[in-house]
């Protein structure tokens, strides 16, 4: 593995911290199943953007979905 300092003066101290941080995400990344499905993100929970459940299907439910703002 080669890393590069691009722009700045690191101290020894801070790109050893920055190696460690590399050198755990490769290992956890290596370590995960490959046909895992990782933990899911909180922007694709449908539950974030409906604050309540939605009605069950029915012949007044279209009136039930109105949501005032």
């Amino acid at each position: 593995m080669n890393i590069k300092v691009v722009r700045g003066n690191p101290t020894p101290e801070e790109l050893a911290a920055a190696l460690a941080v590399v050198r755990v995400r490769a290992a956890a990344v290596s370590e995960a199943p490959s046909g895992a499905p990782g933990p899911r993100d909180a922007w694709s929970d449908p539950a974030r953007v409906a604050a309540r459940r939605v009605p069950p299907p029915g012949p007044v439910s279209w009136a039930r979905t109105y949501w005032p703002a």
